[in-house]
């Protein structure tokens, strides 16, 4: 797609105060996918040098905006954490061609704040936070949960950028069940859901996104039992927030939300390890929800 109205591609090494039809350049695949018409120069971010993951002493891991679904597809090849297959589910989950996993940013996907977005899924189920970087070169951090407010919106500022996204090492130790399902066999999801048992005190947290307009993300301090999980949805999501477009019916959607959520409380709940038992629901514990601080 041919940007007819950006008159200019400036490097965002070299810093210029931002002005009115400015736009931020990554990986471009959803820029150039479409007309932008109130877009009248581009601040390219390929050339910024940030590493595309880093792993601190604390052992969580930084993913850069700029990082591209390949680069991380190829680390979490490479990962020894307990989550490491959630990374390439959620990359598999794109479904996209090679052209796409080479260019195309976990910066962007975030940014594009679309229901459907695997990396929404992937840093919210392991309770991510955004370093977001401002004009002045102040920065502040929301959660991923926090960071998509509805399809297409998210809490960024005029000028403000998404610089990482931080997955802390203790999300990276839990156990991860993923599911997924579409319309059509090559379609965008209809649903996805993960959920994530934590090893060190047992406690559960299941995150919904596709069916959603935002991502919902539920913890409970330990697995809860069909009819608490459930409950816990039902209070959380309301009718407004099932998602409607042509990839799928709200009422569809809550149906799959509610069945892939089911499968995966099972599936984690037969690796608990022993001495953890599972709530039955009628104690009181209901799940809480972590839409985080926006400060």
């Amino acid at each position: 797609m041919d940007l007819t109205t950006v008159m200019e591609v400036r490097d965002a090494r070299r810093r210029t105060p931002w002005r009115p039809g400015d736009g931020w350049l990554g990986g471009g695949t959803y820029l150039f996918s479409e007309p932008q018409p109130h877009l009248r120069r581009l601040l390219d971010l390929s050339r910024m040098g940030w590493p595309p993951l880093t792993v601190p002493p604390d052992g969580s891991l930084e993913i850069a905006a700029t990082c591209t679904i390949a680069q991380l597809s190829r680390h979490a090849r490479e990962m020894t954490v307990t989550a490491a297959p959630l990374f390439e589910q959620c990359c598999r989950a794109f479904l996209a061609s090679f052209k796409i996993w080479n260019m195309a940013t976990v910066g962007g996907n975030l940014c594009n704040a679309l229901p459907a977005g695997p990396m929404i899924s992937l840093t919210a189920a392991l309770d991510g936070s955004c370093l977001l970087l401002a004009q002045d070169g102040s920065t502040r951090r929301v959660p991923v949960t926090a960071f998509v407010t509805g399809a297409g919106r998210k809490v960024l500022r005029e000028g403000e950028l998404l610089r990482s996204v931080t997955l802390p090492a203790r999300s990276l130790g839990c156990r991860t069940a993923f599911r997924q399902v579409s319309l059509y066999g090559l379609g965008r999801s209809g649903a996805l859901v993960i959920g994530a048992l934590d090893p060190d005190d047992g406690s559960f947290a299941l995150t919904v996104t596709a069916a959603t307009v935002r991502p919902f993300r539920l913890w409970f301090p330990l697995p809860p039992g069909a009819a608490e999980l459930r409950a816990a949805i039902a209070g959380a999501v309301r009718d407004t927030d099932w998602f409607d477009d042509i990839h799928g019916l709200p009422a569809w959607r809550r149906h799959m939300a509610y069945r892939l959520a089911e499968e995966i409380r099972r599936e984690l709940d037969e690796e608990r390890p022993p001495g953890q038992d599972a709530q039955d629901g009628q104690d009181g514990h209901a799940g809480r929800l972590e839409q985080g601080d926006i400060r």
